[in-house]
Order: C-alpha cells, then structure tokens, then sequence
C-alpha cells in the first residue's frame, strides 16, 4: 500500500465524509505542488483561490514563524498590535475609509454582513436581505439561505426567513426584489461558485445607484474574488463602485484562516459592544500572515501580473474551445477564469489531474482556473498545452 493510500484509509474511518478527496499533498511551493507518493502538480486551484501568492511564500512563512514565537492569541478583550495595522490597510486599499470586524472564515465574514444589515435596517423596520440566484456566500444556514442555489440548502429546511432572491445581472429583477423590508443587497462581482460569472459592465454601477435610490445598503461578497484575484484589490474595483460594505477571507491570510467584514463610513459603527464577537478573530498569528500577503502582492506587482497572466490564460482557453465542439466559450477577469463546457466539466477535471495539473468543475459545466497570482508565463504557457491534450482525449 502506497503512502498515500494508507492515509486516504485512515481518513475514510476518522473523518466524516463531507467531502471526497483522492489526493494527498504533502508539499507546495509557488505554484506547484506534490503528493505523497512523490508526483508533481501545477496547481490552478490554489486552495480554491486562497493561495493568491503561491504555496509558502517565503515572506509570509517568515512573518507566521516570527508571530507564532511572540504572540498567537489574546482575545479580542485586549488590543494586539497587529489587528489595527490590518484594518488601516484594509481600509486604504479598498479605498471605503471605513472599518473592520474580523473573523475567521468567508461564511462567518458573510455572517457579519448580514447581521450588519439587520442592525442598520433594524430601527426602519428593515430585515430582508436580497441576494442573486447563482450565487454562494457560505455553508452556515443563514449564509446558504442566501446563496441563490437549492442544491446546498437540502435537506437543512425549514430556512431562516428574511431572505429573497434576484436574477444577476438582471436590474430590473433587483428592482422588483426590493420592498420597504428590505434592508440589503448582497452581491459577487463575478460569482464563483455559480460558474465564473462576471457582473455585466453596467449592472454594478445600475446597482449602486438602485441601492441609494430605494435606500438599502449595497453589501459586496468578496471572498473568492478579492486580494488581488481579478486583477484590482478587489473585484468590485473593476466596476468603479463602492459598496456600503464587504466581505472577505480566503486569500488573506494565505491559507491560515482569517476572513473580514470591511465597511465604510456609513456602516462602520453600527455594530456597538455586544453586538457581534468572536473568539478566534483578528488574532496577532492571523493578522501577521495578513499582512505579510499584502506586502507581497504590493512588492511583487501581483495585481499587474494577475491582468497581464490572466488575459493570457482566457486568450488561451478561448482558442481552445474554439477547436473542440464539446466546448463553449472561456471567461473570467484576471485570475478567475473559467473553460464553459457543453458537458460536465469533471471527466476533463480528471484528465488534467491525471497529467499533473489541478483546477476544479464548478457551476456542473465550467472548469474553473484559479492559479496563484504571481505564476509565470511559462507555466501559463504549460498548463494551456496539457488542457489542450486533454481536451483531445475527452472530446474523442
């Protein structure tokens, strides 16, 4: 028996089965990553758009490795010098001037969101939360409540009430969906989970101006998008808006869990003492490896390289499909980038991973691409090459 067979045994009798792995990776490094038994991977996953800098960057090891030597957890009954050095830089590039929560994960950051707007709704009366179908904002059940997709939320009924759902990129659907009970729109500037789906040009900016209109706060989902993933800090930056709030978590602490509610001005002291806590938020260990990954994306022109990279990589799956008719049509901005199938996206999923290349099927139809920000054009360049003998062997 393998080493890598032996520990998907022990996991297969300890660990509940929420989810089917059939890989084991020990080490990652950049972009690449290995298993247990010794075989290589480019990795265009990246922990599912967490690992925006690579596997074990350097710098961000080092500042992990300095913390946890100083200073890992206080509570946030004590300030801790690192927690406030994260929100000032938070709030600068995202360019809102407003504040931070933090927690621990994108559902519980989702979480944050929506009790901020029941908390700013609360005084008018206003509790419901409009969300778009296709969506994903997490697995806590008021979080798929929210998520616009029926298959994560069966067998979890009865729901929470106070949630209603809209068509994106759909203005006049948003419209419809508003009520004088509605407190917030909740929205992904391209939906990952639903397939790489960018907003339209026009709808974030139709959207803004609905939310000022009807009087309801705008609240954007930035978990799978942010940190640089679209080629912007964050995605809503591609669409010149700023919503009243966000959420965000994955790629900031570079695979040590930390996620965020970042407000502006106008949502920023809502949430008075009492109101929203956490144990594990905003700890030192967290907010270090934080803030070492904004560096690095800072130092390294990580944004510039996810724009440059990215349309190098829809150029290519684009060319792709267009010599394979099981294939559809590629999309995405920046490093989110998706091939649309005509047939589920799994079988190719496989054949990727058998030559030494992992993304993910997503949305049923869509192979989803999420490499790290700072890959190279060579690996680009491979990655393409191995898709396109892939897709030779799936089409036939």
């Amino acid at each position: 028996m393998s080493k890598s067979q032996e520990l998907i045994e022990i996991h297969k009798k300890y660990v509940m089965p929420t989810y089917a792995p059939d890989l084991v990776l020990v080490k990652g490094d950049g972009a690449k990553v290995w298993d247990a038994d010794g075989n290589e991977y480019i990795d265009f996953l990246a922990g599912i758009s967490v690992l925006n800098v690579g596997h074990c960057h350097p710098k961000v090891v080092a500042a992990i490795r300095e913390q946890a030597g100083k200073l890992m957890h206080v509570s946030n009954l004590y300030y801790n010098e690192k927690q406030p050095l994260l929100a000032k830089k938070l709030s600068e590039v995202s360019a809102l001037g407003g504040k931070c929560f933090f927690c621990n994960s994108g559902a519980e950051a989702n979480e944050g969101l929506i009790k901020l707007a029941r908390l700013w709704g609360s005084p008018k009366g206003r509790y419901e939360i409009v969300s778009m179908r296709k969506s994903f904002h997490g697995r806590t059940l008021a979080t798929l409540t929210a998520t616009g997709q029926t298959k994560v939320q069966k067998g979890f009924e009865p729901l929470p009430t106070g949630f209603k759902l809209a068509d994106f990129n759909d203005i006049d659907s948003c419209r419809s969906a508003i009520t004088d009970k509605t407190a917030a729109i909740l929205v992904e500037a391209v939906q990952g989970e639903g397939g790489i789906l960018p907003a339209d040009p026009a709808f974030l900016k139709d959207l803004r101006a609905l939310c000022d209109e009807e009087g309801v706060l705008m609240l954007c989902d930035e978990v799978q998008a942010g940190m640089g993933r679209t080629g912007e800090w964050f995605a809503f930056q591609n669409y010149a808006v700023e919503p009243d709030a966000f959420s965000l978590a994955k790629a900031l602490g570079s695979g040590l869990p930390i996620g965020a509610v970042v407000t502006s001005p106008k949502t920023a002291d809502v949430a008075p003492p009492g109101h929203h806590a956490t144990t594990f938020g905003g700890t030192p260990l967290a907010c270090a490896a934080a803030l070492a990954t904004i560096e690095v994306i800072e130092e390294e022109g990580l944004l510039e390289n996810a724009r440059e990279m990215g349309a190098v990589l829809l150029k290519g799956l684009k060319d792709i499909a267009a010599e394979h008719d099981f294939a559809n049509t590629a999309r995405g901005k920046g490093m989110m980038v998706g091939l649309v199938l005509n047939q589920p996206a799994k079988d190719l999923q496989m054949e990727l991973q058998k030559r030494g290349v992992l993304a993910l099927a997503t949305a049923g139809n869509v192979l989803r691409m999420l490499p790290p920000l700072n890959v190279t054009r060579n690996q680009v360049d491979q990655v393409l090459e191995t898709l396109a003998d892939a897709c030779s062997v799936v089409s036939c």
